[in-house]
């Protein structure tokens, strides 16, 4: 195995970490975001790293042996479905999924094709917790009898999901950890303060059958950061507080009963318990490397992913059961009432859906889209921020569409080579990414398997069967390239390989068969 073979997915809030361990483990082979602007902030904080054109390079390049996601979670199921069919290992942030269903099909998945499967619970490669764990195995708590936790702070708050997916993972993960086995009951209740339907607030209950229960309060509205786990057991009771220096405490304190009757505490000093001092993240990242080179199952493997996944499930109907309306939240984007969108779908804020249109389940629409009548989308099909599909267009599983793509009336995808109706060829679907800014004219066709430039453009009723260059302007059937757009759309004149755009004043340079920007004026 060479020494770098893992590639990053995902370089938002917590991709960022993750870049920066694995880049000083030696092991990162190269990374990816959407966003083209966090790549630039990236590639002048790590000039080293190599920074992949797109997720599809990713999956294809046989030096890459692993994966690691740390994308929005309505994308965890269609990555890491890509990673394990193209014979990736793969490290995915929790939560595995956002369906046990998901989740089973995954680890499925990893089991048939022998690959390793991790889920990102960070807790259980921490220090203080992993010797918490002695505390307990080795009796010096005794009998636990109870325990809670608290997860609390006032600052990132989400709109794409709720406190109880974002925030309760780790300490679900810990608490099955602690006590090696699932829970016999779940219940939860919550509020929504700040966003309809989208709880701020939650407590849920675990209720064990040797009669522990454990309590896990999250909260996004609280005063001050807190992050803190207390097991109350028949001996002594410890605290681990991730935002101590002290991280983890042990309180001996007894309780002696006066007259036989009535419980007295007698309280007595903590004690200090010594912790390793490393980084979670790093651990958990070298735990990954080392199961990838030696083969082993990962401590938090696919399996442990899908028991947090389930009482997830279980917390989540509770708090719809209890409140009907945290089940519907108030939508900040517009499906006309003919459309049909299936379970499963993430749908940006601003984005329209107009008349007879149907989005099919685990598809993701970005922010401000403008999806026409009559059109379908999916499954399991990503759309950037900002896209525009016009009438009677179908975009199946397979394409990619990234930001600010525009889709005329009636153009067509494809996503098989060779179709017949009486043989099923769902397990040979082509990728096709069309990238940045590009526009595809009405009645244009574009076959399955090849990749569209950034603000290149299709001239209406073109066939394309080849791989397009950024910027190329595009006409016939075939496709032939008959000249250059700007990025406003203008063609462009050029002389001496120079051209200005008329229209908005941008400046670009031909380079061979790719044209290369000089200048931006917008």
């Amino acid at each position: 195995m060479t020494e770098k073979f893992i590639s990053l997915i995902g370089l938002g809030y917590w991709g960022k970490n993750i870049l920066r361990n694995l880049h000083e483990l030696g092991v990162l082979y190269s990374a990816f975001d959407n966003n083209q602007q966090t790549i630039a902030q990236m590639q002048s904080r790590f000039p080293e790293v190599r920074f992949s054109s797109s997720v599809e390079e990713i999956m294809e390049n046989s030096e890459i042996k692993a994966v690691a996601i740390a994308t929005p979670a309505i994308t965890h199921y269609n990555l890491g479905k890509q990673a394990l069919e193209a014979g990736k290992d793969v490290f995915v942030e929790k939560p595995l999924a956002l369906t046990t269903k998901d989740g089973e099909e995954l680890v499925r998945l990893a089991e048939q094709q022998k690959l390793i499967l991790m889920v990102g619970h960070i807790l259980q490669y921490h220090p203080a917790v992993i010797r918490f764990k002695e505390l307990l195995s080795t009796g010096e708590l005794g009998k636990l009898q109870y325990l809670y936790s608290n997860r609390l702070s006032i600052g990132k708050l989400r709109t794409e999901e709720n406190i109880l997916w974002s925030f309760a993972p780790h300490d679900i993960s810990v608490i099955l950890m602690f006590l090696e086995e699932e829970p016999i009951a779940v219940s939860a209740f919550g509020g929504d303060y700040l966003n309809q339907g989208i709880c701020d607030t939650t407590l849920t209950t675990l209720e064990f059958k040797n009669g522990v229960k454990g309590h896990i309060f999250v909260s996004w509205l609280h005063p001050f950061k807190e992050q803190k786990l207390v097991v109350v057991g028949s001996k002594a009771m410890a605290v681990f507080n991730d935002v101590s220096e002290e991280k983890l405490r042990l309180y001996p304190h007894r309780i002696e009963w006066k007259d036989g009757k009535i419980p007295i505490a007698e309280k007595v000093e903590h004690e200090i318990i010594t912790v390793e001092r490393a980084e979670p993240l790093k651990e958990e990242m070298e735990h990954f490397i080392r199961c990838v080179r030696t083969r082993q199952r990962p401590k938090t493997d696919g399996w442990e992913g899908l028991r947090v996944l389930k009482i997830l499930e279980m917390a989540e109907k509770e708090l719809t059961r209890k409140s009907p309306l945290l089940g519907k939240p108030a939508q900040p984007y517009f499906v006309h009432e003919s459309a049909y969108v299936d379970d499963g779908v993430d749908i940006g804020t601003g984005t329209k859906i107009w008349h007879f249109s149907h989005i099919l389940k685990n598809s993701v629409l970005g922010k401000n889209c403008t999806v026409g009548q009559n059109v379908v989308i999916g499954p399991h099909v990503i759309i950037g921020d900002g896209c525009k599909i016009q009438n009677n267009v179908s975009v199946y599983q397979g394409v990619h569409l990234e930001a600010d793509v525009f889709c005329g009336p009636s153009c067509v995808f494809t996503n098989v080579y060779n179709p017949r109706a009486f043989i099923e060829r769902k397990h040979e679907f082509l990728e096709t990414r069309v990238k940045q800014g590009a526009t595809i004219g009405a009645n244009a066709t574009i076959l399955c398997g090849v990749n569209i430039g950034r603000y290149a453009l299709i001239g209406a009723g073109a066939m394309v069967r080849d791989n397009i260059p950024d910027y190329a302007l595009m006409v016939g059937v075939p496709a032939r390239q008959i000249g250059w757009v700007c990025k406003c759309g203008k063609t462009l004149e050029f002389s001496d390989s120079q051209a200005v755009c008329a229209s908005c004043g941008n400046q670009y340079r031909q380079q061979g068969e790719h044209l290369e920007v000089v200048r931006e004026q917008s």
